[in-house]
């Protein structure tokens, strides 16, 4: 094993990616349905929805994680959610795609994984007996009953199947990854904030491949009910595919939704020594926290202002070198509006002309995924120098006036992309990507 110092000088690039998402688990798929203008957004199959507000969901359709690892692996599959599940076929198709399980003189021990997760639901069946075997005559909790009669009915791994660092921590088992490895818990922030910790530990040494990305799944009963109440989430149940409309003067809400997505990272040097295919370059990212936010999504737009002008610092861009903005768009007119004032705070008068890819459109909301399933898009858009078009933008609300494109794919005047995720109560996370030659 060898060692270097830190220099924040090196360059890291991206030389695999990963997706599990509503428009399907192949990288070439989902660049045509994007590109196609197709949205990943229907009822919800999983369970019946009947009984909620929000009946729509982008759903991962026809996955089964069982293909993604060696059959003497398969019995790991039992300990594992739903999240963990998604996150693992992500993290498989990210290392084929850029070519490591293959390389024979792969460095386990200065590969590492960061993912951004998130609180995982229980299913319902594992703590059903133990709910009602909790509670007394009258109905109410008893703490007493629920040591002794509660916790026998307990699945006795329950714990270690919905801690969220399960996603991180099985994928570092399932292919030795000994490097430094880490879970972010922010929220929609998480993924965005995961890869920017992941390019920065290369840049100080402590590893020369880092995996990078976000699992989350809101297809579930608990969850949806959560988001229900919780508000901005759209009912438009007649219309899926139209529902996520995000800058548009009909949004009415964010669409839940579950995915994964990973990223190879390397530094350049290690990337060339091995003769790796180089998609581009994370050259920036910026973080802040917005103090003035609320369970409503009026986040601060300074804030996430701020993100934006560290990233391109850090990457040493102007404004006039954005390709596009990969917005977060969530379609909650709140959220939306805050985000363009902020577009427009950060990019000054290059914000009239960059094109604003919506890509929540396509997947929907998937939480602490959402980033990582942006982020690939991204990635994805620069490699095929081509912004992919909106799945439900008709009308600008005057108060967003974006450049959002639509209709058809346009063609990047500049190969690179600025992105931003942030979460209700104000976490926000920018990346700066540039194409690499």
């Amino acid at each position: 094993m060898t060692t270097r110092m830190s220099d924040v000088s090196t360059r890291v690039v991206i030389t695999g990616l990963g997706i599990v998402s509503p428009l399907g688990c192949d990288l070439q798929k989902v660049w045509q349905e994007l590109c196609a203008g197709r949205s990943g957004i229907r009822r919800i199959e999983a369970f019946d929805p009947a009984g909620l507000p929000s009946q729509i969901a982008g759903q991962v359709r026809g996955y089964s994680a069982r293909q993604y690892v060696d059959r003497q692996q398969r019995k790991a599959l039992k300990v594992m959610c739903r999240d963990t599940l998604l996150a693992i076929g992500a993290a498989r198709m990210a290392l084929e795609d850029a070519g490591l399980l293959s390389w024979s003189e792969w460095d386990r021990e200065r590969t590492g994984v960061v993912f951004g997760a998130t609180m995982m639901s229980s299913e319902l069946e594992e703590l059903a007996e133990a709910a009602v075997a909790c509670h007394d005559e009258q109905g109410r909790f008893s703490l007493r009953r629920w040591g002794e009669r509660s916790i026998p009915t307990m699945p006795p791994l329950w714990m270690l199947k919905y801690l969220p660092n399960m996603p991180a921590c099985h994928v570092s088992i399932l292919y030795d990854l000994q490097g430094p490895n880490n879970t972010i818990t922010m929220e929609e922030a998480a993924s965005n904030l995961a890869l920017a910790e992941a390019m920065r530990i290369i840049q100080r040494g402590d590893a020369d491949v880092m995996l990078a990305g976000g699992a989350e799944s809101n297809i579930h009963p608990l969850r949806m009910a959560r988001l229900c109440l919780l508000g901005d989430i759209s009912t438009r149940n007649d219309d899926p595919a139209g529902a996520c409309r995000p800058f548009d003067r009909d949004h009415c809400g964010l669409v839940a939704a579950e995915g994964a997505a990973a990223v190879v990272l390397e530094s350049e040097a290690h990337a060339r020594r091995r003769g790796a295919r180089i998609y581009a370059e994370l050259a920036g990212q910026g973080a802040t926290c917005a103090t003035k936010a609320d369970m409503s999504w009026s986040v601060d737009p300074t804030a996430i202002a701020q993100a934006m002008a560290q990233a391109l610092a850090q990457a040493t861009a102007v404004p006039e070198q954005v390709g596009f903005y990969n917005a977060h768009g969530t379609a909650a007119p709140a959220a939306d509006r805050a985000e363009a004032a902020a577009l427009r705070q950060a990019l000054g008068q290059a914000a009239e002309r960059v094109p604003v890819v919506t890509l929540k459109s396509h997947f929907g909301s998937a939480g602490t995924a959402c980033g990582a399933l942006e982020f690939v898009a991204g990635v994805l858009a620069v490699h095929h120098r081509l912004a992919p078009p909106s799945a439900a933008y008709e009308v600008a609300d005057p108060e967003c006036n974006l450049n959002v494109v639509h209709g058809r794919p346009t063609e990047l005047a500049e190969r690179s992309f600025l992105t931003v995720n942030f979460d209700r109560v104000g976490q926000c996370a920018a990346l700066f990507v540039r194409g690499f030659d």
